[in-house]
């Protein structure tokens, strides 16, 4: 029976004695801390020294036979360093048994290593551990003694070593010891996996064989070391990661300090590698990914075709699994290039920088290795240079001969491979092994990002030194010339009076270029802003010239726009007595704002420009082009000699900025949806002090619309053509999404459905134009010009839809498109007639009679005269007309209000209630069609 069956007694004592002391503490960062900062050999309590052993064998003589083995397995448990715990099981291995000497060996896939060999109780742990170091004994499974029983799993008793085939007796003629007994066992871990295999040798009592007493407690012995060696093995994994993780974070704090020079950082990262793994040589080859000075903007978000991300996660190859020729001969190494290229020697701290050429890289074999990796994107551990290539491969001007290379991609963090990093020979003289390229490998992903980052920093400054060069030039191709600005200075300034500038009914088409240059100075200085603010006059003539020329020659939203909605501001701060509630800064800045808004513009809306995802959309997520407007606001100003806030005080500067930009985002109709509920629950709780920065900015931003959108309140004349305009602009946008996109515009941007622009006109009346003109003439009652115009213009326009549901087009086409087909009818049918009038449309011989010409229906569909698009058998009801003119502020006219009242005294309740829910879904549909469009 077993000692622990017969003495089950020492066992219950030995456990008790064990749970009242102190246990181990657990694996933690402060235990790896603590372990690092000791050195191993003080940890250890192997009896490593002659004195020490003895003493600690005669404490152990005094112990019975239970006891003894008790301690034992008590002394290895407790040790957690590898080496310590491999010579403390040889040795009291060689206690239990009587052993001369033993060797253990540790398991690492399919082969053995030898941790520890001929370890005798006498032998120190440090001539142990560097005895093993100087000379590794590899011995495959099923190879030798040691191999069968890590094979087998089995323990191996041999009385006559020589007899036995398994045993190799090289060793003995080498050392001059000879073998005689080997009893050899496997170590399994919890799972019962092999992960070593101890071996001893020969007895010293005089036995000639080990008994089947010392078989018993070798096998159990081994049984114990198992689970310590594993543990101790888990605990070496955690201190390399704690290790790994230290030097890595600080790598990565040393690599992203120095972010300004690529040089300075490779030749960082190659020190940091080299110290880090131990190797006498290191080079990192940087691929071109065109990311040189010529790239435009645009390219930066565009991913290059060299990427990793189509390959699998990165694979290990040994140099006995790749062919030299698959190497030296690559399929397609087209895409890559090898832009620079740095080497850093054992014995020198700065790295050998160059640019290689076509044919240096054709000569270099470690180039073609590099190559090879970037190529492929794997990881290349080749351990034996020379005898796999069959000749001597060197760096560039380097003596050194590569006897073992490790070869990695470094790779940034879009999954690009943008360079390769080689690690070139050991000082060991050893290869790299499997520790080496875990800790390399992230290594080099620190690297790459680290590179990735310092070569966009340089392209960044790169593109900013570019626009720099750009804007310089644009400023002065966007400047106004010395000429016109010398002239626009000599020029009389008419007053106001003359330009009608007071009159919400201000026109510009008698104005020719000049006098809109001129009016535009006269508000500036009918506000006193050029002497409140010391703006001098040439200054000031210059930049209104340089506004006017930086607008496109679009058909709506070019200068002429700008000055309309100036005047207008203009006109709201005199003539509707707002300047009451501004400062004269603040006036300033609406002023520039309102001139300033739609700068370069177009022709394009936001939603075409994220549509077709223009560099504008990419720069602006949101207010694509308001925000584009007030870039080329702050442009001008900063070019030389436009600068009409240069006498301003940093203060005031940094606020007449704020309301610029405030003021032109504000014309995106989008924020005004999002602000106008804010501004009507202020108006309706009786607020009329704007004072604060918040009511301020609110209030500002309902002018800038009210005047963005003043067109709509302009006598009918000017208004009906500046809808042609918008129309016709519109309409190009519309054709450039046909063909550009190959996608349908909307209604209003459609020209087949030009038509239907009337009746688009009016929800836009009614969602955006009356009610904010509504509650801002209820609020201060000198703008009600404003509301009434576009009351009137309404009238027209609904006038016009009603036509058009009848069968007429609302405007002559040929402004357009050339004209529709002409329907001509049967000139003797004689039946009821009515008659209409065309718009626009010049009195001609042989037209009817009437304003505009004339032309005839009669009852039975047929037509007299001439005019376009007239839909046959096309008649509308008296209460369907109504409903469809009804408009939503008709009340305030008097006129209107009767006339509604007598014809809802003709309907009935019910089409009354369904005319107010067939106009409210009007409204909304119109409200998110404008959201799209502006």
């Amino acid at each position: 029976m077993c000692l622990l069956d017969r003495k089950p007694e020492l066992v219950e004592r030995w456990l008790a004695r064990q749970s009242a002391a102190v246990r181990r503490p657990s694996v933690t960062s402060e235990l790896a801390a603590s372990w690092l900062a000791a050195s191993p050999f003080k940890r250890s309590r192997s009896p490593s020294r002659p004195r020490e052993s003895r003493e600690w064998r005669r404490r152990l003589g005094l112990l019975d036979e239970g006891e003894l083995f008790m301690e034992l397995i008590r002394d290895v448990s407790n040790e957690l360093d590898i080496d310590v715990l491999c010579h403390k099981i040889l040795v009291n291995v060689g206690l239990l048994t009587r052993a001369d000497r033993g060797s253990l060996f540790l398991a690492r896939g399919h082969i053995l290593i030898a941790k520890l060999f001929d370890v005798t109780v006498e032998t120190e742990l440090e001539e142990a551990v560097k005895k093993a170091r100087e000379e590794e004994i590899k011995i495959p499974f099923g190879v030798g003694v040691a191999g069968v029983v890590a094979q087998s799993k089995t323990v191996i008793n041999i009385r006559d070593a020589y007899t036995d085939p398994r045993f190799n007796s090289e060793i003995d003629m080498r050392t001059g010891y000879k073998t005689n007994t080997i009893l050899c066992g496997p170590i399994s871990n919890y799972e019962g996996e092999v992960i070593g295999v101890a071996q001893i040798i020969n007895k010293t009592d005089g036995s000639k064989e080990f008994t089947e007493r010392d078989v018993e407690v070798f096998q159990r012995y081994l049984t114990f070391c198992g689970i310590g060696i594993q543990n101790a093995q888990l605990f070496e994994m955690s201190v390399q990661e704690f290790k790994r993780n230290q030097i890595l974070l600080n790598l990565a704090r040393s690599i992203f300090e120095e972010q300004s020079n690529l040089e300075r950082l490779v030749t960082k990262i190659m020190t940091e590698a080299r110290d880090l793994l131990k190797c006498e040589s290191c080079a990192v080859f940087l691929l071109d990914t065109h990311c040189c000075e010529a790239i435009l903007l645009e390219s930066l978000v565009v991913k290059t075709s060299l990427s990793t991300c189509e390959r699998k996660p990165l694979c290990r190859r040994e140099s006995n699994n790749v062919n030299v020729e698959e190497i030296l001969s690559p399929k397609d190494i087209s895409n890559f290039k090898f832009t620079t290229v740095f080497e850093l020697r054992s014995a020198s701290q700065k790295a050998d920088v160059y640019n290689p050429t076509v044919s240096d890289l054709g000569k270099s074999k470690l180039a073609q290795i590099a190559k090879y990796v970037a190529t492929t994107g794997q990881i290349l551990n080749i351990g034996d240079v020379s005898s796999w290539m069959n000749e001597d491969v060197t760096g560039k001007g380097d003596s050194v001969v590569a006897r073992c290379i490790l070869c990695m991609p470094i790779i940034n963090g879009q999954k690009q491979v943008i360079g390769v990093a080689q690690l070139i020979n050991k000082e060991t003289g050893q290869p790299f092994n499997e520790n080496d390229v875990s800790i390399f490998e992230a290594f080099a992903i620190f690297c790459g990002l680290g590179i990735h980052n310092t070569q966009m920093y340089e392209n960044a400054c790169k593109l900013m030194a570019k626009q720099k060069v750009a804007l310089e030039c644009l400023s002065y191709h966007a400047t106004a010339s010395i000429d016109d600005t010398t002239k626009l200075i000599k020029d009389n300034i008419p007053s106001a009076e003359k330009y009608n500038l007071y009159s919400f009914k201000f026109i510009d088409f008698d104005l020719n270029d000049e006098d809109t240059c001129k009016a535009t100075i006269r508000m500036f200085l009918q506000c006193n802003l050029v002497e409140q603010f010391h703006i001098p006059y040439d200054v000031l003539c210059r930049w209104v010239l340089s506004v006017k020329k930086n607008y496109r020659p679009v058909k709506y939203h070019n200068w002429r726009h700008a000055l309309n909605v100036a005047q207008t501001m203009f006109a709201m701060l005199k003539t509707g007595k707002m300047e009451r509630f501004m400062t004269d800064l603040e006036i300033l800045g609406l002023l520039v704002a309102c001139l300033c808004h739609d700068l370069d513009h177009r022709g394009t809306n936001n939603a075409f420009q994220t549509k077709t995802e223009s560099p504008l959309a990419i720069l602006y997520t949101t207010s694509t082009m308001e925000h584009h407007h007030f870039d080329q606001c702050v442009m001008i100003l900063n070019s030389e000699g436009n600068n009409i806030f240069q006498a301003l005080s940093p203060d005031d500067y940094r606020y007449v900025m704020k309301v610029v930009e405030q003021s032109i985002l504000s014309t995106d109709l989008a924020m005004y949806f999002k602000k106008k509920n804010s501004f009507m629950e202020l108006i309706e709780n009786g607020e009329f002090d704007f004072q604060s920065e918040g009511k301020k900015e609110l209030l500002c931003g309902m002018m800038m619309t009210a005047c963005d959108v003043g067109a709509i309140a302009k006598p009918w004349e000017v208004q009906h053509k500046v809808a042609k305009l918008v129309a016709d602009e519109f309409f190009d946008q519309g054709d450039l999404e046909k063909l550009q996109l190959n996608t349908q515009p909307i209604a209003m941007m459609d020209r087949e459905r030009k038509d239907e622009l009337p009746q688009m006109q009016v929800g836009f009346i009614d969602v955006i134009c009356l009610p904010l003109y509504k509650v801002l003439s209820e609020t201060f009652p000198w703008i009600k010009p404003l509301y009434e115009g576009t009351l009137e213009n309404r009238k027209h326009w609904q006038d016009l839809a009603e036509k058009v549901e009848m069968g007429l087009t609302w405007i002559d086409h040929d402004t357009i498109e050339k004209p529709i087909e002409e329907f001509t009818g049967d000139e003797d049918a004689k039946e009821i007639e009515f008659t209409v009038t065309t718009l626009n449309c010049e009195k001609k011989a042989g037209d009817g009679e009437g304003t505009g010409g004339v032309s005839t229906r009669r009852a039975n569909g047929t037509t007299m005269g001439r005019f376009a698009s007239l839909r046959k058998n096309r008649a509308l009801g008296k209460s369907v007309r109504t409903r469809i003119s009804r408009s939503l502020y008709a009340k305030s006219s008097s006129g209107s209000m009767n006339q509604e009242k007598k014809e809802a005294n003709e309907d009935t309740p019910e089409k009354s209630e369904e005319a107010n829910k067939t106009q409210t879904v009007v409204q909304q549909k119109t409200k998110s069609k404008l959201c799209s469009l502006f």
